[in-house]
């Protein structure tokens, strides 16, 4: 099976659909789904003047992922006025393009270089034994609240540091809520639609709010409060950076890093721990790899490094549900792509989701096959669970570092059995694939087997069950 795909255009009909542009905003991947359905892997939603244009083959992601000269970025499409709160907050490496965010992209490189990951090593462990000395005390569990809680405080202890944790949770709490409504009104950038810009005034106090909390955190940071080992410390002292970064730059690296990093690992863990347990004989060979070279409950470094078969898992998990389902760039001039003319400051579109469900890439690409890793060796631009090109997540070794560290440690402990005929949905928020139901679960001991069992909701629009789970009849994915 190859790993590069051949490009799919629909000759007979220009690839241009024209409806409403609620269509992607109310449901994306169905939206996306139909146009890729009737267009092939280029195709226009054009709603009178307004239109979003759609890439869904490795060939176009890397046209538009390789040139960031053109193709630029926009973590948050609100930016505020040039003096505003909203723009300062809004102003970090993800929001940056050209010379500025290569400088500082080289100036944060140190940070999350994978020589600095022994350092934040400690940090995970001693977090995931609370969780599961939490979960030691309890019969079942919600896997959803749990794993956003769990990473609530990851996010917090790694960005801020560990000393006064409440603090740090209650400002990441503020970021959460913060990024949320940023990405609901932001939807008014690629949509027009009134619904979007009612909030806009309460963005801006929740801003200035924001904005706030962090200077207070920095003033902590600088009295020496803040203990151990976080990235704030790190940019504050900039390592490897060729000039010391300002309060009003910290902000806007603070804020983006950590709205980046929080419910898309969180989701990552939810989605990774459902799938093992509707999927027991995959379960069943990662515990037996764990036991074989794990020789404590806390791994060492080393340890994870031998561990193909739960890279397998993780990379799987990452494919058939990708914490980030889509993402877009912005034109900064004139350009072709793929035959078509786009003018300045037209969006596109390209969806992780959408690349790692393409038959052609990936054989059964709607089942969970962990074994096809053995196997397959996608390019970067087939495979983009944290992107590609020059603007790949700076922070994906460390979130690989988190997932392989806790993923071991909590299945060491428990397994997890989904209780039968719950609801479990699964939906896209702005750009985020992640569950929108709780994940009930009964706790299990370590070494023990879950069951498949059948369950409801949209979950089984985004993939393919086993047979087991169906509530009644199956529905697979497109």
């Amino acid at each position: 099976m190859s790993s590069t795909s051949h490009l799919t255009l629909h000759a007979a009909q220009p690839p241009i659909h024209h409806g409403s542009l609620l269509q992607f905003s109310e449901n994306p991947i169905a939206c996306m789904r139909q146009l890729h359905q009737l267009y092939g892997d280029l195709a226009v939603l054009r709603d009178g003047t307004q239109q979003l244009v759609f890439v869904f083959s490795p060939e176009l992601n890397r046209e538009v992922l390789s040139d960031s000269e053109v193709f630029h970025s926009r973590f948050f499409a609100v930016r505020g006025g040039r003096n505003s709160a909203q723009r300062r907050v809004t102003s970090g490496l993800l929001s940056q393009n050209g010379q500025e965010h290569r400088d500082t992209r080289r100036s944060l490189k140190d940070v999350f270089a994978r020589r600095a990951l022994p350092g934040y090593h400690n940090i995970i462990c001693k977090l995931t034994t609370e969780l599961l000395d939490q979960w030691q005390s309890q019969t079942t569990a919600d896997l959803n609240a749990d794993m956003v809680q769990f990473m609530l405080r990851m996010t917090s202890a790694l960005l801020f540091g560990m000393d006064d944790a409440a603090f740090a949770e209650q400002l990441g709490r503020l970021i959460d809520r913060w990024t949320h409504r940023n990405h609901e009104i932001g939807m008014g950038a690629l949509v027009s639609a009134p619904q979007f810009a009612q909030g806009y005034d309460g963005l801006l106090q929740q801003a200035e709010e924001l904005e706030q909390s962090i200077r207070e955190l920095f003033s902590r940071h600088r009295s020496g409060s803040a203990g151990g080992l976080n990235i704030l410390s790190l940019l504050m002292d900039n390592i490897g950076g060729e000039r010391q970064l300002s309060d009003d730059q910290l902000i806007g690296h603070t804020t983006l890093l950590f709205a980046a990093a929080h419910l898309t690992t969180a989701h990552t863990f939810s989605w990774t721990l459902f799938l093992l347990a509707q999927h027991p004989w995959v379960l069943e060979k990662l515990q037996a790899e764990l036991a074989a070279e794990v020789a404590g409950d806390v791994p060492q470094l080393d340890e994870l490094e031998r561990l193909p078969y739960l890279d397998a898992v993780i990379r799987e998990s990452m494919r058939i549900l990708p914490a980030s389902s889509y993402s877009q760039r912005f034109t900064a001039a004139p350009v072709e792509l793929g035959g078509l003319q786009l003018s300045q400051g037209t969006v596109v579109i390209f969806s992780q989701y959408m690349t790692h469900h393409r038959a052609d890439l990936y054989e059964r690409p709607d089942e969970f096959l962990p074994e096809r890793w053995q196997s397959i060796n996608p390019s970067p631009y087939a495979y983009l669970p944290f992107g590609a090109g020059p603007r790949m997540c700076i922070g994906a070794p460390l979130a690989m570092v988190e997932i392989r560290t806790a993923l071991t440690m909590m299945l060491r402990r428990f397994a997890f059995q989904i209780e039968p005929h719950s609801t479990v949905n699964g939906n896209v928020i702005s750009t985020m694939l992640g569950p929108t139901s709780p994940i009930r679960t009964s706790l299990l001991h370590g070494g023990q087997l879950p069951q498949t069992v059948p369950v409801h909701g949209t979950i089984h629009d985004l993939l393919q069950l086993p047979p087991g789970a169906a509530p009644g009849i199956q529905r697979r994915a497109a």
